[in-house]
């Protein structure tokens, strides 16, 4: 899908953000569907991911505009832009957002149908309120520990960067300030309320489908 469609369609001059929603959910359609098979549950945590792609998405658009990235911090893009590839390298970042979210959005929402899953066949006499309460409980000690690493993952991979703009003696307000800094701080961040997101709505949505 990245291969064949994603990349190809930006290329063309579609809109990233498009591109990679319309990516995004082809990928959950068929890795989900593929992974866990054709049943109630899947269809449910695959209802639950795109919830959540689409708040993702929609926070990512708004952040991105309110803290105003380019695009241009990234040296790949600039390369891009210097051979004449007309892209828009803002929405390439906004794109990366969506990307980037949709790999632990399918793990927490697969998670939470299968808690609900099991906390039912264990105590059917639960009533929804409870069954919900259960659930959530449960996916909140998830979804801390996935925010923990999905901050660490994206820290990790900035880490050369940041050695060298404290090696200039640099603030921190300073390097937050810098647009390749503050990219990752705003995926972070949209990422984890995607993922926190993705708790309250894909449990709902297997409570209902069982009662």
């Amino acid at each position: 899908v990245v291969v064949a469609f994603l990349l190809p369609s930006i290329l063309d001059g579609h809109s990233p953000v498009m591109v990679a929603i319309v990516s995004a959910s082809i990928i959950a359609f068929i890795a989900l569907y593929l992974a866990h098979g054709l049943n109630l549950d899947t269809s449910v945590a695959l209802l639950g991911t795109f919830a959540s792609l689409a708040l993702t998405a929609l926070l990512s658009m708004l952040w991105v505009s309110w803290s105003k990235l380019t695009g241009l911090s990234d040296e790949s893009a600039l390369f891009l832009t210097s051979l004449g590839v007309n892209v828009d390298l803002q929405g390439i970042v906004l794109a990366g957002f969506v990307i980037g979210a949709l790999g632990v959005l399918d793990d927490v929402t697969v998670t939470q149908v299968s808690a609900v899953s099991e906390l039912y066949n264990a105590q059917p006499e639960l009533t929804p309120r409870e069954l919900y309460r259960s659930a959530v409980s449960i996916g909140r000690d998830h979804v801390s520990s996935t925010v923990n690493t999905l901050f660490l993952a994206y820290a990790g991979a900035a880490l050369p960067l940041l050695l060298l703009f404290t090696q200039g003696n640099q603030s921190v307000g300073s390097l937050a300030g810098r647009e390749v800094i503050a990219t990752e701080i705003v995926r972070s961040l949209v990422g984890s309320i995607g993922l926190v997101s993705a708790v309250p709505i894909t449990t709902w949505l297997a409570v209902r489908a069982r009662h």
